[in-house]
């Protein structure tokens, strides 16, 4: 199935959205400030350096106190800087960071209920809320580290290449094999950080399933198969997160032995020809003790850089894991139709479904073909057909939780938009119910539901012994304790809490209840629907011969049938 997003138009495209993210400026200005923060130690080597050339020349305190507070100033300057910008990158991490979680839960909230594609709720939980935390560090440690990278051996490197040419030889030839086996070792790492995040993301849908369905395997005696494979996923965890660590201190090991060696060999070449052994490889003829030690101090500075990139290293690897899962989610799926700028009407309730077509993926077959339906306001219309027949899939045409490809769907005249949402009820067979109160589950925080209109839709729904026996306890997320049948009455009790509903849709409501129960049901949603417009997707007869009018579906045409 192509991903899909919504274009400039607001209409349903498949592929990825023309422009990514943007980063954020500050990021480069963090990365500027603390390069410039890494090059105030060039001036401070070569104080540093001329002091101790006057103390071994016989000098005394006089000569050297006036270096000693430039040295001291540069140190302080430098200080403030480093601070400065390790402030700036971890803001416009943030920034960045909180940027690119509005979008990709503004994608969420926009994809289609009715798409397959759609992450879990404990996967699309554990991206946005944990696993992107792992872009702050690679924002705000390592793209400053990588700047400085390529900055600062550069300067160093002008710097000492007019005093001794073998010791900026020397240095040429130790920095390029670095970057190179950081890069070799870094695209394991960010292969093996993918897994890692994958892994993660995949162990906290499944844990939050299994909550959910607590009851369920409680009676179905499968305790002991769920625990077997919680402890399997869990050890699968284990063992790719210490393949991310090895790999990080791998990284760290290499760094550190060829820092080691090119500084090793600077300073071998510094101390013969401070000795007078080695004439050759210095402009001059041969190293003072002044500019031998103004060389042999930016030498670890040179590589300094690089230790930095390599310590954060890892941070790359589980960033950008951490970003391409993130934009994930912002690409894929069927989204909801776009918002209408078109003001606000009464709304009567009459539905318009003309020539719709509607298909999942961009190379799937047509789910809906061709199918036309009117229901006049305040009717009452059952869909009835087998499974499979596509009656799901109008409700949600008719709700406005996908877009058809062909045709239109219109309620009142106006095309289904978000700002038509207040004024649809939804009855499904399976009702999300939220850990909280009974109260809290009915007016879902609305603003404009009073305790009087909650009081009111529980005796409407016949929940009044249900919320007793709840009033001290909450219920449990997704509705852990509730059976279907109050279930489904809290789902008509919410709906009855809304006084601008005008269109009620059903879907299901009396699948896999008992007879008594789904009778209990029927005359609910019927009194429910008492002046609105009621849709029914459904396989139930008796149900359907309650309503005012009903459609077969035929499953290769989907047209409406005269009965």
């Amino acid at each position: 199935m192509g991903s899909a997003y919504l274009d400039a138009s607001g209409k349903q495209a498949f592929g990825k959205p023309e422009k990514p993210v943007p980063r954020h400026r500050g990021l480069r200005k963090a990365a500027a400030v603390q390069t410039l923060a890494s090059l105030i130690w060039i001036p401070q080597a070569a104080i540093l350096a001329t002091a101790v050339g006057r103390i071994a020349d016989g000098g005394g305190f006089n000569d050297v106190f006036g270096l000693a507070v430039y040295i001291a100033l540069f140190g302080i300057a430098k200080s403030c800087l480093e601070a400065a910008g390790g402030r700036m990158a971890f803001r416009a991490a943030r920034t960045e960071l909180t940027a690119r979680r509005e979008l990709a839960t503004a994608a969420v909230a926009r994809r289609s209920p009715i798409d397959s594609t759609r992450p879990s709720s404990g996967e699309a939980a554990s991206v946005i809320g944990e696993q992107a935390e792992m872009i702050v560090p690679y924002l705000s440690r390592f793209q400053p580290a990588r700047f400085k990278a390529s900055a600062v051996p550069s300067i160093i490197l002008a710097c000492i290449f007019p005093i001794s040419w073998i010791a900026a030889l020397i240095l040429l030839f130790a920095m390029p094999l670095i970057p190179v086996f950081m890069a070799l070792i870094g695209w394991r790492a960010q292969a093996a950080s993918e897994k890692q995040l994958a892994a993660t993301g995949g162990l906290n849908g499944f844990l939050l399933d299994r909550l959910r369905g607590m009851a369920t395997i409680r009676s179905l005696g499968a305790v002991d198969a769920t625990a077997t494979r919680l402890r399997a996923d869990a050890e699968s965890l284990k063992t790719r997160t210490m393949a991310v660590l090895k790999i990080a201190f791998l990284s760290s090991a290499v760094l550190e032995l060829f820092a080691a060696l090119g500084v090793a060999l600077v300073a071998v070449y510094v101390g013969f020809s401070l000795l007078g052994e080695t004439r050759f490889g210095a402009w001059a003829g041969g190293l003072d003790l002044t500019s031998g030690l103004f060389v042999l101090l930016l030498a670890p500075a040179f590589f300094e850089p690089l230790r930095e990139l390599s310590a954060v290293w890892h941070d790359r690897a589980a960033g950008e894991a951490a970003m391409k899962a993130i934009n994930a989610l912002n690409v894929e799926g069927l989204q909801l139709p776009a918002a209408s700028d078109a003001p606000a009407v009464a709304t009567a309730g009459a539905i318009r479904l003309a020539n719709v077509g509607f298909r999942y993926g961009k190379d799937s077959n047509a789910a809906i073909d061709g199918f036309d339906l009117s229901v006049r306001a305040g009717e009452h219309v059952a869909l009835l057909g087998p499974s499979g027949s596509g009656k799901s899939t109008l409700l949600a045409l008719i709700a406005g939780h996908a877009t058809g490809d062909t045709g239109s769907v219109t309620i009142d005249g106006q095309p289904v938009s978000s700002a038509l949402h207040d004024k649809i009820a939804w009855v499904g067979q399976k009702p999300h119910i939220f850990a909280g109160t009974i109260a809290g589950n009915i007016s879902l925080g609305r603003p404009n539901v009073s305790m009087e209109s909650v009081a009111e839709s529980l005796n409407f729904a016949k929940l009044n012994r249900f919320a007793r026996s709840h009033a001290r306890r909450p219920l449990g997320d997704g509705g852990l304790g509730v059976s279907g049948g109050e279930a489904l009455r809290l789902a008509i009790a919410r709906a009855a809490c809304n006084p601008n509903a005008r269109i009620v849709l059903a879907d299901e409501p009396t699948a896999h209840l008992d007879a008594e129960t789904a009778s209990d049901i029927t005359e609910s949603l019927i009194a429910l629907a008492k002046g609105r417009t009621l849709v029914v997707a459904t396989h139930d007869p008796r149900l359907a011969a309650r309503m005012d009018r009903t459609i077969v579906l035929n499953p290769e045409t989907l047209r409406e049938a005269a009965e």
